[in-house]
């Protein structure tokens, strides 16, 4: 048997903001011309970059005081995806409270997004640049999925919550992705079972989570006060599908699902037994 293939680290950015029907979730559309999940509905995210491990960032970083170097370089990876794949910038000038303004973040989006897309740059060469700050602190540690060992092309990805900020455009990049919508998690999960939408398993599962709740301070609350569980799933391939094996305390709703559809492409999620998986049910709020 051959060795599995190492994960990649990664980090993925769930923005939300409250809307009169309830939380929305900012999304992105993946270029179809990208190898894994191309076409789907996912969250801003990727690959951890060399930059993001830079020691110097702790020092132009809020909230870090006392996360390791390994989840900061997260932090900041989560941060710099954002920033890249939609335009959102969690920072602020130095000394100040607020984080920087609309304008300012459009102005160093185009100054800066596709020097860092490249790889021409990192984030701590903006932050000494601009006089910036970080705020880390807005963002919180939702959950952390392995991609099961047997695949071909493996991530180790942190999934981290953060409410965009209201004066800040929000808008795809065009590369990696080609598409980007605000949407209710219900909405999300209906559009996939109706076809209308690709949204893969890990992605539909922390949909189905992050709206279990009504507004994104209630959000925020839950992810606080919860144990952030590993998940690597294990699967065993059944007639006209899969069964997906996860931690029941990680917080999904169940331990095992039979998901149709193959890996990396649309999921649709029953119960083993052949029942329904209710988008609703799913998404009870809690007690």
């Amino acid at each position: 048997m051959t060795d599995a293939v190492k994960a990649r680290m990664a980090s993925t950015v769930l923005l939300m903001r409250d809307a009169p029907e309830g939380l929305e979730l900012f999304m992105v559309v993946r270029n179809h011309q990208i190898d894994f999940a191309s076409g789907a509905l996912v969250f801003p995210g990727g690959s951890v970059d060399p930059s993001d491990n830079d020691p110097r960032l702790r020092s132009v970083s809020d909230g870090v005081d006392d996360v390791s170097d390994e989840m900061l370089a997260l932090m900041v990876a989560a941060a710099r995806e954002a920033f890249e794949e939609c335009g959102v910038l969690l920072a602020r000038s130095n000394g100040a409270k607020d984080l920087i303004q609309g304008h300012r973040a459009y102005e160093l989006g185009l100054k800066y997004r596709e020097a860092l897309e490249s790889s021409r740059m990192g984030m701590i060469d903006i932050a000494e640049a601009e006089d910036i700050r970080f705020a880390l602190d807005r963002l919180v540690h939702f959950a952390h999925w392995i991609t099961p060992a047997h695949m071909p092309k493996r991530f180790d990805t942190h999934f981290f919550l953060a409410e965009a900020p209201s004066d800040q455009l929000l808008a795809h990049d065009g590369h990696e992705s080609i598409d980007s919508v605000w949407i209710r998690p219900a909405d999300a999960c209906s559009e996939a079972d109706e076809g209308k939408r690709t949204i893969i398993f890990p992605t539909r599962l922390n949909v189905e989570k992050v709206g279990k709740n009504r507004s994104v301070d209630e959000a925020i609350t839950a992810a606080r006060s919860s144990k952030v569980v590993t998940v690597q799933p294990v699967s065993e391939m059944v007639d006209g599908g899969r069964i997906m094996r996860i931690p029941e305390e990680a917080g999904y709703g169940a331990a095992e699902l039979f998901v149709e559809g193959k890996p990396g492409k649309a999921a649709r999620i029953r119960y083993p037994d052949g029942r329904e998986r209710d988008t609703e049910v799913a998404m009870a709020s809690k007690d």
